[in-house]
């Protein structure tokens, strides 16, 4: 990848990826123990479920992987592009989520699935709207990807070959994000139980704001200066 990064897509890539980590580990701990921030988990447990016979277990499974599907969705109805370019309306999905997270709490205090659909939709939502940039895969509610590339890089490393840095330094910022969303997430989980999805909600929504307020400031200086007419011509004389 041998274009710069802008400065947005960086924050905005590791504060998603910390509150995806946060969303995942409360929906973890939760009484379901349910991962809801991706469906590599999730497809592996209906498997073992269709195996077994489970068939609440398969409805509940089959249900968080409909939910994450209509989250990215939404956001492809919503900002109609799969590469990330500053104008798009990523504060209207960001504004939807937080809602969804902030919907998910008393689901969760009844112990009702639906909490965990609507945090799943979430995620959705938000992995969908983070997707390329300038050749780098950016996946901020998983990190197999991330890993992936990390071991590419030492294996271009070991063979002498140039290596990404652009890239090998997205992946360890958008895991040391997620790693550091899931210890927050545990904390507190445990001092405000589902309570606590409020916080990524508050932070996802202050996330759009930040992203509007920037994104219109940028905007704004990029647009050329209409310069005044030149009123010091002389007007012309009468024939």
């Amino acid at each position: 990848m041998g274009v710069q990064l802008p400065r947005w897509v960086w924050v905005g890539a590791v504060t998603l990826a910390c509150i995806a980590g946060m969303v995942n580990a409360i929906g973890y701990l939760g009484f379901e123990h349910q991962a809801v921030s991706h469906l590599t988990g999730t497809t592996t447990l209906l498997g073992a479920s269709l195996a077994g016979g489970d068939w609440r277990s398969v409805g509940h499974l089959w249900a968080v992987l409909i939910a994450f599907s209509l989250g990215a969705t939404i956001s492809g109805l919503i900002i109609q592009d799969s590469t990330l370019r500053l104008g798009r309306r990523y504060g209207v999905v960001l504004a939807i989520e937080a809602l969804l997270l902030a919907a998910s709490v008393p689901m969760f205090e009844n112990r009702q699935i639906f909490g965990a659909l609507l945090a799943s939709t979430a995620c959705g939502l938000q992995n969908a709207m983070v997707t390329t940039y300038s050749g780098a895969i950016v996946r901020t509610t998983h990190l197999t990807g991330m890993f992936t590339d990390l071991g590419i890089g030492l294996g271009h490393l070991l063979r002498g070959m140039p290596l990404p840095m652009r890239r090998l330094t997205l992946s360890g910022l958008i895991i040391s994000g997620f790693l550091g969303g899931g210890i927050l997430g545990a904390w507190a989980f445990r001092a405000w139980h589902y309570k606590a999805l409020l916080v990524p909600a508050t932070l996802t929504g202050l996330t759009g704001i930040g992203y509007v307020v920037y994104r219109n400031w940028t905007l704004r200086r990029s647009r050329p200066k209409q310069t005044a007419p030149d009123r010091t011509r002389e007007p012309l004389q009468p024939r």
